[in-house]
């Protein structure tokens, strides 16, 4: 199954678990219904639910779990599962020693059970019986896990059979034998990607006609769910750019904003007489500083800039505060008089335009 798809299901079911009360939704009712037919009971619903108030629990999780699980019954309803069965649990067969040091003789002995499973065939339970006896005298041989792999496929027992061809596989992953019986096990779970993957692995490496055509049943539904996955990979890429396109036009706009607002900024502090350079209200320091009411044709301004002096000192935090202060009040240039780096400054200021500090 698409990790994806376990991943969202397992996030829908941790919000149920956190309240149950979102299976009582009208949306939720069929999927309520099916909890229900398998014996599940439901708590009554809260009389005020309060689930959507959960920092932890979103509307749009709700919203996605919901889709999700229509997706997955609407799916389900178009493949043709007829044939599948319910997955066995129990009744699994001794798998053998495999620490076992396999002699001539005990081969011998597991040939023997073989031999007697094969002619008790018609007695699933007692070929099973023998087979088990042969893998235990010999649990190397990955033909023994096939063969016995088959008869649970004949048991109905696909989970079984599939345990056995895995051992068998590993033994020896070469042989078709083992793909082919758990094709037909995935077969009868429904698993249609896994039986046509095991059973075109079965005819590429030794090609039957019952294989063949048991592939050719599986291979139109295995190919329905591929279809299904890439439609829903491709939604899933599509809302992700736009996701991304959405937080990069809001990045845009942001930086937008500030920009504006800076530059708002830099006008108002720069205009008239209530600043120069980003220094507001010079023009209410000592001396009036003549010129400084408007930037146009300000005598000394070409000589202001290009002194590295002044040029430093506006870059100095103490005297912007203090302009600043000075700005909103006038008077408060009483309070700089004792500060010596403020007061030099506005002498360099004045000195500038020829006029007194």
């Amino acid at each position: 199954m698409d990790p994806q798809k376990v991943r969202d299901l397992g996030s829908f079911v941790q919000l149920c678990q956190s309240n149950p009360s979102v299976l009582h939704l009208p949306e939720l009712s069929f999927f309520k219904q099916w909890l229900e037919s398998l014996g599940a009971t439901i708590p009554p619903a809260a009389e005020h639910p309060k689930f959507m108030d959960s920092p932890k629990v979103r509307r749009v999780d709700l919203l996605w779990g919901i889709l999700f699980l229509r997706r997955c019954h609407l799916f389900s309803t178009e493949i043709d599962n007829e044939g599948v069965i319910e997955p066995d649990t129990e009744d699994f067969r001794e798998m053998g020693d495999e620490n076992l040091e396999v002699t001539e003789e005990l081969m011998d002995q597991a040939n023997e059970k073989k031999v007697e499973a094969i002619n008790a065939l018609g007695n699933l339970e007692k070929a099973m019986e023998f087979f088990t006896d042969a893998i235990k005298l010999n649990p190397h041989s990955a033909i023994l896990f096939a063969k016995r792999a088959s008869v649970y496929v004949k048991m109905q027992k696909p989970n079984g059979a599939i345990r056995d061809c895995d051992k068998a596989i590993s033994i020896n992953p070469d042989s078709a034998q083992p793909y082919k019986w758990r094709g037909k096990a995935h077969r009868l779970l429904g698993h249609w990607e896994e039986a046509a993957r095991d059973l075109a692995t079965a005819c590429k490496l030794d090609y039957d006609e019952d294989t063949s055509s048991m592939l050719k049943e599986v291979q139109p539904r295995a190919q329905k769910i591929v279809d299904h996955k890439r439609k829903y990979e491709r939604k899933r890429e599509e809302r992700a750019v736009r996701e991304r396109m959405e937080r990069v036009k809001k990045a845009k706009e942001e930086h937008e904003r500030a920009r504006k607002e800076e530059e708002t900024r830099r006008q108002g502090s720069g205009a008239g007489a209530a600043g120069f350079g980003g220094f507001p209200g010079a023009g209410a320091f000592p001396g009036g500083m003549p010129g400084m009411a408007g930037m146009a044709g300000m005598p000394g301004l070409n000589d202001l800039l290009g002194d590295p002096e002044v040029l430093g000192a506006m870059q100095d935090p103490e005297i912007m505060a203090a302009f600043q202060d000075v700005a909103q009040n006038p008077a408060n240039i009483s309070k700089y008089q004792n500060n010596p780096k403020v007061m030099n400054f506005v002498g360099k200021l004045s000195s500038k335009f020829g006029a007194k500090p």
